[in-house]
């Protein structure tokens, strides 16, 4: 069996929106779980976002399907229940005390189904602060990330939702260990993920240093890196990351940008004593890139085998050669009908990727289909559907990757 049918038979029930929740189900559905994104009829509101928000639903959803119901109306929650009895787990990501008032807590839904995986992803876990409700911002802000990554006293959150993504794969994680454990107990549990707990375990490396150097941490832009080449700099026509993190990168990098006069100098001979002289030598540095363009300066890294990068915009992923060429990047249908292509989970097996089997689902999709495998007549669920239990059909256009 290959990796990406590895959970093939799994049956997953999501109850999710924006990137936290949905983010733990794509995991387990790209490795083959049969998810099924439990909708509102009209649809999770996540697909209505606009801005930055209007890719969460197309990049969190693909090989799922998707059922549309009303789960507030007593016919639409007798549905969902019938469905506990077959899954094996539950996703959920709503406010604190949302799904226990729908009568689909862990407690209720476990007494239906004692194998069943209930993983609750919420904003905090036990604790002070469990009532909260928060934001992938908002724990950047009180956990220092915000503050470690923007220049100082201008704290700034991550140019993506780094601790959404991060909790939705611990997560799945936990999914996965629970699932090993009631191979041995029979039994399902209740896994927990924190948006706060998870942004604080990001933060580990500063913790540690903090407790180690007994000094209040600058944030990033402000610090004395560890290495003495480690920065942007500008070229004639752009700008590129440098790193020089050993001493033999240093050799090579004055071999391949000819500068034998650095090789010459007993104050840069070794990290620490370039960081000692980092403003000469910074200062050195600015004015040869200035001189350079950004493909003569790449090509002349790449040579010296050291590490480097260009500064690349998000858009520059979709033309970008080791994405293309190798294991990164699906085929994934828009909600408009055209075709991009977005990032595959980062993991291979012998070689082997995981594979897109099913596109992001219009609303409703499967409905039929789920509630057919439940032995629901095809006239009780046009009368469901009459009576705004099961949303509308969507009419989608067919595409085959």
């Amino acid at each position: 069996m290959s990796a990406s049918q590895s959970l093939h038979g799994l049956r997953v029930l999501e109850f999710t929106h924006a990137i936290l929740g949905p983010a733990c189900g794509l995991i387990l559905a790209d490795l083959g779980a049969d998810v099924i994104k439990i909708e509102p009829p009209d649809g999770d509101p996540t697909r209505r976002l606009k801005g930055f928000g209007s890719g969460y639903f197309t990049m969190y959803n693909r090989n799922k399907r998707s059922l549309a119901v009303d789960v507030k109306s007593p016919d639409g929650l007798a549905l969902i229940h019938e469905l506990v009895a077959s899954a094996d787990v539950v996703i959920e990501n709503f406010a604190p005390g949302t799904m226990d008032r729908l009568g689909l807590g862990y407690t209720a839904l476990s007494a239906l189904n004692r194998r069943l995986i209930y993983a609750s992803l919420k904003g905090f876990m036990e604790g002070p602060y469990q009532n909260r409700t928060a934001l992938d911002e908002v724990v950047q802000m009180m956990s220092g990330l915000a503050y470690m990554t923007g220049p100082v006293g201008q704290p700034l959150r991550a140019g993506a939702s780094v601790v959404d993504i991060m909790g939705g794969t611990f997560a799945a994680m936990g999914v996965l260990v629970a699932l090993r454990e009631r191979d041995v107990t029979g039994l399902g549990c209740y896994v927990q993920n924190g948006l706060f707990e998870t942004a604080a375990y990001i933060m580990g490396q500063h913790l540690a240093y903090s407790a180690i150097s007994r000094q209040p941490l600058p944030p990033m832009p402000a610090r004395v890196s560890a290495w003495a080449i480690y920065h942007v700099f500008d070229c004639a026509d752009g700008q590129v990351f440098v790193g020089v993190t050993s001493d033999k990168h240093w050799a090579r990098f004055c071999e391949v940008f000819e500068r034998p006069d650095w090789t010459a100098d007993p104050d840069l001979a070794t990290n620490n004593q370039r960081i000692e002289a980092r403003e000469r030598l910074h200062a050195d540095l600015r004015a040869m890139f200035r001189g350079m363009t950004c493909a003569e300066a790449l090509s002349r890294c790449e040579r010296a085998e050291i590490p480097f990068a260009p500064i690349a915009r998000p858009e520059d992923l979709f033309d970008d050669p080791q994405l293309n060429q190798g294991m990164g990047l699906l085929e994934t249908l828009l909600p408009d009908g055209t075709l991009t292509k977005l990032p595959r989970l980062p993991m291979a097996w012998d070689g082997a990727g995981l594979d897109l089997h099913a596109q992001p689902p219009a609303i409703g999709e499967h409905s039929d289909t789920i509630l057919g495998d439940l032995g629901v007549t095809p006239e009780k669920i046009a009368a469901l559907r009459d009576l705004g239990v099961i949303g509308l059909l969507t009419e989608i256009e067919s595409y085959k990757p």
